[in-house]
C-alpha cells in the first residue's frame, strides 16, 4: 500500500482543516498537506504541515479494533498530563472523540524532530554505529525516562482515576488470561505454569506510578546526533497507573549480557550496558528497590504473550490488515516458553 493509500480514507483534509482552525491550533487558516510516517500494529501516524508548523496526528487503522477509539482517548490524557514534567514526551494539541469526523478518535501532537531505532534498519545512525561508548547512552536515556516517569506525581496531574493501582499486581494474571479468552484459538505451552508462578510470587507492595506498559527501543525517539539524548517516548495505547518496575522490566527481559548475542530483533546490542548495569542504574536514578526483578521479568514476558497473542489472532482471522502481525506467532510461543523458564530457575 502506498503512503498516498494510506492517507486516503484515514485522514479527510478538508475537514481536518476545519476542526483544527476551530480549535485554534497552529498554523491556522493556512492550507493543510499531509503525509504518512508510519503505521504500526495498532496504529497510524501522519505528519501535518501548515506554513512553517508541523504536527503529528495519531488514529486506529482503517479496520478500527473494539476499544480502540477509547485507547485514543486514554493515551491523549496522558500526554497531556505530562505537559509539564521532564518526561520527553510528544506535547498534546488536541484530541477528537467524534467518530465521525476521520471515522475514529484522533488526537495531534507536537512534531518530534529526531530518530527512532525502529526506522534505522540493521544499524545506528552516527556517532552510534561507530563510537561503542557513545552508544551505551543510549540505553541509560531508555531507562532514565521511566525513572523519571515512575515518580511523576500522577494525581497532581490529573490521572486520579486513569489506572487501578490497589491491586493492580495481584490482578495482573487474571487480567491478560481473560484478555487471551477473548480470542483464544490455540494452545501456549508454558503459560500456565508461568500463570501459576506469578500467583504464588506477587509482591506484597509497591510504589504506584505511571506505567507506559510497551516500553523497549521500538518506542522512543533520540535527538540527532551525540551525546544520546531522548527527544519523546512514544505509543501509549498500553499506559495506566500501576507498578513503574514493569516498564523497567519490559526493558530487560530481552537485554542479552556479554557473550549471549549481540544482536536481537531491530536492535545491536553490542557495547551496550549488562542488565545489571541498567539495573544499578535504575534504582539509584528512581530510589526503588530491583531486588525482585525476576518476578517483573517473568510477567513482562507472560503479558507480552498475551498481548502479541491478540494481534496474531486477528491476522489468522483475517481482521487485520498490517502484515507485520504474523510474526507474531513465534515471538508469542519464545515469550511464554522463556516466562515459564525464568521462573523455574529464578531463586526467588
Amino acid at each position: 500500500m502506498s503512503d498516498e493509500e494510506r492517507v486516503e480514507g484515514l485522514v479527510d483534509v478538508p475537514k481536518l482543516e476545519v476542526w483544527m482552525d476551530e480549535r485554534g491550533l497552529p498554523g491556522s487558516g493556512e492550507p493543510l498537506t499531509t503525509k504518512f510516517i508510519s503505521g504500526g500494529a495498532s496504529n497510524e501516524i501522519f505528519e501535518l504541515r501548515r506554513g512553517d508548523h508541523r504536527m503529528a496526528l495519531r488514529r486506529p487503522p482503517r479496520k478500527v479494533p473494539k476499544g480502540r477509539n477509547e485507547t485514543m482517548l486514554r493515551e491523549y490524557r496522558v500526554l497531556h498530563a505530562l505537559n509539564d514534567s521532564d518526561v520527553p514526551h510528544p506535547r498534546a494539541l488536541a484530541v477528537c472523540e467524534d467518530t465521525e469526523l476521520l471515522g475514529a478518535c484522533f488526537y495531534i501532537m507536537d512534531h518530534v524532530d529526531g530518530w527512532s531505532p525502529m526506522s534505522m534498519g540493521d544499524t545506528w545512525p552516527e556517532p552510534f554505529e561507530s563510537d561503542l561508548e557513545a552508544r551505551k547512552g543510549l540505553a541509560y536515556e531508555l531507562v532514565d525516562a521511566i525513572a523519571k516517569l515512575g515518580q511523576v506525581d500522577w494525581k497532581a496531574a490529573g490521572l486520579d482515576g486513569f489506572g487501578k493501582p490497589d491491586g493492580f499486581l495481584d490482578r495482573q494474571v487474571d487480567r491478560w488470561l481473560h484478555h487471551l479468552s477473548t480470542f483464544k484459538f490455540r494452545e501456549i505451552p508454558g503459560l500456565d505454569e508461568a500463570a501459576a508462578w506469578l500467583r504464588s510470587h506477587t509482591p506484597k507492595s509497591f510504589s504506584p506510578g505511571i506505567i507506559h506498559g510497551d516500553y523497549q527501543f521500538a518506542n522512543v525517539m533520540f535527538h540527532h546526533g551525540a551525546p544520546a539524548r531522548m527527544a519523546a517516548v512514544v505509543d501509549w495505547e498500553m499506559s495506566t497507573v500501576g507498578d513503574p518496575l514493569l516498564d523497567l522490566a519490559w526493558v530487560i527481559m530481552g537485554w542479552p549480557d556479554p557473550g549471549e548475542g549481540e544482536r536481537r530483533g531491530y536492535v545491536d546490542y553490542e557495547g551496550m550496558p549488562s542488565s545489571d548495569e541498567l539495573l544499578n542504574f535504575y534504582s539509584t536514578q528512581s530510589g526503588l528497590s530491583v531486588d525482585l526483578i525476576d518476578y517483573y521479568v517473568v510477567l513482562a514476558r507472560f503479558k507480552m504473550a498475551c498481548v502479541l497473542e491478540g494481534g496474531y489472532a486477528r491476522f489468522v482471522k483475517g481482521g487485520a490488515d498490517n502484515p507485520k502481525m504474523e510474526a507474531f506467532g513465534d515471538v508469542v510461543l519464545n515469550m511464554a516458553e522463556n516466562a515459564a523458564e525464568l521462573s523455574r530457575t529464578t531463586k526467588l
